[in-house]
């Protein structure tokens, strides 16, 4: 027997990209050079930094409507030495623009270092989740005073 009512749920269609990227990531952290402009030190990113923003913004193409919402990074990135820090924010910055709007959604990350001298890269997976709601308050009742 069906029901008049039907009380489930719609679920809207997952959003997920999966990319990879040649070519080994700079460290932000470690990627700023000291220059002097006009009598003033300023910090910029190292050419290595530099290089490697060209190399993604010539692998990755901008998606034709960005991702919204909530988002989870899956970065698995393989260094062609042991020398690097594990740094996967010059990666989530420069997806901004192009595979959504603003690292500010990245709500939950999951980053692996991996060794491969022959072929380092990037392999990253973004899916959407859930919006991530505040904490509420317990609201204080006359009889819960502190």
């Amino acid at each position: 027997m069906i029901p008049e009512h039907n009380d489930s749920d719609v679920i809207t269609e997952k959003q997920a990209i999966s990319i990879i990227i040649f070519g080994e990531p700079a460290s932000k952290a470690n990627s700023r050079r000291v220059v002097r402009f006009g009598g003033m030190s300023r910090l910029i990113k190292s050419q290595k930094a530099l290089n490697y923003g060209d190399a993604f913004l010539q692998q990755c193409e901008k998606i034709p409507v960005l991702m919204t919402g909530d988002l989870r990074v899956t970065l698995h990135i393989w260094y062609a030495s042991r020398r690097p820090d594990l740094d996967e924010s010059l990666i989530l910055d420069l997806m901004q623009g192009l595979i959504y709007e603003n690292d500010r959604q990245v709500k939950e990350r999951h980053c692996y270092w991996h060794l491969d001298k022959e072929e380092p890269r990037a392999e990253i997976l973004i899916e959407s989740i859930e919006d991530v709601e505040p904490k509420k308050k317990p609201r204080k009742t006359q009889g819960n005073r502190g």
